[in-house]
């Protein structure tokens, strides 16, 4: 066993939004499963605006417990924000994250860190097996990440599980806002880091309610658009904006020489196509928009890189 000056300080970052009665509990577990390892621990409790009173529980822990830190926001300022401040304040060689509502199994935190270190990975996420949540969010959160997987080529089951543990100098590279933290591995692999997933348990909420609501899943789908322009046009915007343009431009123009041919080729009258022509010139002025952004892009990508 290394001595303790050789110890590896692991911070654990833990996003809270009123979870008042599984904080002790988890505090508890955390430290538990700690205890005997070859791991120093600092645990990071940031508090999301709460309005149960989980603030004054968590300040009362950290009065307690020394390698506990409380921080947070007057308002709900969103999970992201939330794990944005603590991975800024994390003062560890490797980061983990874990949800408040006790449904992660903290023991399994040691395990992805030896894991991570075994595989080289940069990034490590749990992999919930025997899942216990209900049928409708089970079978939203596999088509999300089937989707995700197919569209951004990360390989995780489980890309969005609040259990993860990561080199420090991923979580220094990354800026979370918004629904963003749904995408961690997909922005690191952006940033040139590896992930992979380690099997996980998953226990029913014992406390509170679930924050999942319908308006996550199509927000999700919506933030990975997102995430998608963000990894595979940032640096090169024209790709995208200046490939559409072209498109809805060359949808356009055929519109308009349809209507030529109608009338020259055989002789309709323009007053029997106005919709046709109406869309036509609106598609050239709109592509020719899209194609004029990705130049205006290209332009703010080149002046941040020269200034860098």
């Amino acid at each position: 066993m290394n001595s303790e000056n050789e110890k590896k300080l692991v911070t654990v970052v833990i996003p809270v939004f009123n979870e008042v009665e599984s904080l002790r509990e988890l505090n508890e577990k955390i430290q538990a499963a700690f205890r005997s390892t070859n791991y120093n621990l600092e645990i990071i409790i940031v508090d999301d605006g709460s309005r149960d009173g989980s603030a004054q529980v968590a300040r009362e822990i950290a009065s307690t417990f020394p390698n506990v830190t409380v921080t947070g926001f007057q308002r709900n300022r969103g999970k992201a924000a939330a794990l944005n401040e603590g991975f800024r304040l994390a003062k560890g060689d490797f980061v983990a994250t874990i949800d408040a509502d006790l449904q992660d199994d903290p023991e399994a935190i040691p395990a992805m860190l030896d894991y991570l270190q075994e595989s080289g990975y940069d990034l490590v996420s749990g992999w919930k097996q025997k899942r216990q949540d209900k049928f409708v969010k089970k079978t939203t959160s596999k088509i999300f990440n089937s989707v995700t997987r197919l569209l951004t080529g990360v390989k995780l089951h489980d890309i969005n599980n609040g259990l993860k543990v990561y080199r420090a100098e991923v979580v220094k590279s990354i800026y979370l806002y918004g629904e963003l933290h749904r995408f961690i591995p997909v922005l690191a692999k952006f940033e040139g880091f590896t992930s992979g997933e380690y099997k996980v348990k998953h226990f029913p909420r014992k406390y509170g309610k679930t924050k999942y609501g319908v308006s996550r899943f199509y927000k999700g789908f919506l933030d990975l658009l997102t995430v998608i322009l963000i990894t595979k046009f940032m640096r090169r915007p024209m790709h995208f904006f200046g490939l559409w343009g072209m498109v809805i431009v060359l949808i356009g123009l055929l519109s308009e020489l349809w209507v030529l041919i109608l009338k020259f080729g055989f002789q309709e009258p323009f007053k029997d196509h106005v919709a046709l022509l109406i869309f036509g010139v609106l598609a050239i002025v709109f592509g020719m928009q899209f194609f004029s952004l990705g130049l205006i892009s290209e332009m703010i990508t080149f002046q941040n890189r020269k200034e860098k």
